[in-house]
């Protein structure tokens, strides 16, 4: 089975005070003894890290660095990927939908992930079975 991790998932595991993040935790307990092929991809990585840095700090982002990236199987976003992606965003003409949310999206169907970890609301709407 193959899950592809999100922000919002990424996120609330290192948030103690994200609403998401007990629920984060259970799922991520099942994920890891299961080995499951966990994908992200660098924009999804690069708007994690962002956050966490911004909002928890350098050394919470530095946790996220050694705990997660090791086991997450990263798909970088070249410039067809970014190209498509972008495409989708202005088609879509929603204001809160991002190019991170819309290359992810691509890298779903192109890997034909089976579930989606994430607690954002835009991947059941693309039609994506989420864990959360």
């Amino acid at each position: 089975m193959s899950v592809f991790v999100d922000t919002s998932a990424l996120y609330a595991l290192l948030d103690e005070k994200d609403i998401s993040h007990p629920a984060a935790q259970r799922i991520w307990s099942s994920l890891l003894p299961q080995q499951q092929l966990l994908i992200t991809t660098s924009y999804v990585q690069l708007e994690t890290i962002t956050l966490i840095q911004r909002r928890l700090g350098v050394s919470a982002a530095r946790e996220f660095h050694a705990i997660f990236f090791p086991v997450l199987s990263t798909v970088w976003i070249d410039g067809q990927l970014h190209s498509l992606g972008m495409a989708h965003l202005l088609t879509s003409d929603r204001r809160y939908l991002s190019l991170v949310d819309c290359t992810s999206f691509l890298v779903c169907r192109q890997s034909d992930v089976d579930y989606v970890f994430a607690f954002d609301r835009h991947f059941v709407e693309q039609g994506f079975r989420t864990l959360a």
